[in-house]
């Protein structure tokens, strides 16, 4: 299952989102450090094909792919030397797959609504992203120098193990203390290896979300030039972003499709932002999404992108890779053209692919074992 890391300054909008995003009830009142304990939902990853084959097949049951999502606390400057809270809410998101920084662009004051504060007083979020950012930073630097330290016997005896890892962990060291992340270095497959077990903040993808307010002076409408600065920053980086309004996200939390979407329109929203989230989760991260549809289930697998059959199989059970035989693929909307298995096995739509096959993006799948 994919999973997401929420950070950001208090005041942003997290647990906003994360309310809209899992419509479990954690707290998100106006103050610092509310969030004392990271919450953990899992949000069911919309997707029509879906739906539509299980229609198709006339399942008995539906089984979405999903995404985790841990809501850390807001993090402060100094929050990696025990500001705040501490680092220990860091501890919290290193096992994650990707980090989703949450950045406020709405203003301080909005219309017919009271002041919503900001720690450091006033609406900047490249500074916001830079103090997050150096403090993930400080906590792998930490990390980074205690391993190195305690290789050090290791080295000294000439163990050709330790000596490549204290290479790599020198490259880092200097990395992080030129304020960079780590997943800007071009380490080596042997030196990746060693670093992946430090399991640093700073490895991991990045998505920024940047928080609006419909009917606000937000940054990306009253400052464009800034706003651009801000956006070719992150792509700069090789990251990627939403734009995403958490208010009206939380206040959508309970509605689903026709009635969901004519209520976003009448309170100003555009874009479902927590669609896009999820998406740009999926392309940030490669992943594909493949079916398997039959009348007991229809059910969506995640799966890394360029994976060959039976290693897809292996989000259904590990024994899968090895067991494999063959399998029978179609695309989902040629089986839906069809009608029915037998009409797209008689138009040829219906492969046998081997272990050489890579599974695509939209394949409906019956893997023989």
């Amino acid at each position: 299952m994919l999973s997401l890391g929420i950070v950001g300054l208090p005041n942003v909008g997290k647990s906003t989102l994360f309310n809209a995003l899992t419509k479990k009830g954690v707290p998100c009142e106006n103050y610092p450090f509310c969030t004392i304990d990271p919450s953990v939902g899992v949000v069911a990853v919309p997707d029509d094909r879906l739906w539509k084959l299980s229609e198709f097949s006339k399942s008995a049951k539906t089984i979405p792919a999903a995404i985790e999502f841990v809501d850390i606390a807001g993090l402060v400057k100094g929050a990696s030397v025990g500001e705040g809270l501490g680092n220990k809410f860091l501890a919290n998101i290193r096992e994650v797959d990707a980090i989703f920084e949450m950045v406020r662009i709405f203003p301080l004051k909005m219309d017919k609504e009271e002041e919503i504060l900001h720690v450091m007083g006033d609406i900047d979020p490249l500074r916001d992203i830079e103090i997050i950012n150096l403090e993930l930073i400080l906590a792998d630097l930490e990390t980074a120098t205690k391993r190195k330290n305690n290789i050090q016997k290791e080295v000294k005896r000439i163990d050709k193990e330790a000596i490549l890892e204290d290479e790599a962990l020198s490259k880092l060291i200097l990395t992080l203390e030129s304020g960079k992340l780590a997943n800007t270095i071009n380490f080596n497959e042997k030196e990746i290896e060693k670093i992946k077990q430090l399991s640093l903040l700073t490895m991991k993808p990045f998505i920024y979300g940047f928080n609006k307010r419909a009917g606000s002076a937000n940054l990306d409408e009253s400052n464009p030039e800034i706003f651009k600065e801000l956006t070719d920053y992150i792509e700069s980086m090789g990251s990627r972003y939403v734009v995403i309004d958490a208010k009206i996200e939380h206040e959508l939390k309970d509605f689903e499709g026709e009635e969901k979407e004519m209520f976003r329109k009448e309170l100003g929203g555009e874009d479902d932002g927590i669609n896009n989230l999820i998406t740009e989760g999926y392309k940030l991260l490669g992943l594909d999404t493949y079916f398997t549809t039959g009348e007991d289930e229809t059910r969506a697998w995640t799966i890394k992108k360029g994976s060959t059959a039976p290693v897809a199989g292996m989000a259904i059970h590990t024994d899968f890779k090895d067991k494999f035989i063959r399998a029978e693929v179609i695309n989902w909307q040629d089986l839906l053209n069809a009608g029915s298995y037998a009409e797209a096995r008689a138009k040829g739509k219906v492969r046998i692919e081997g272990k050489e096959y890579i599974v695509k993006d939209g394949d409906v799948v019956e893997f023989k074992i």
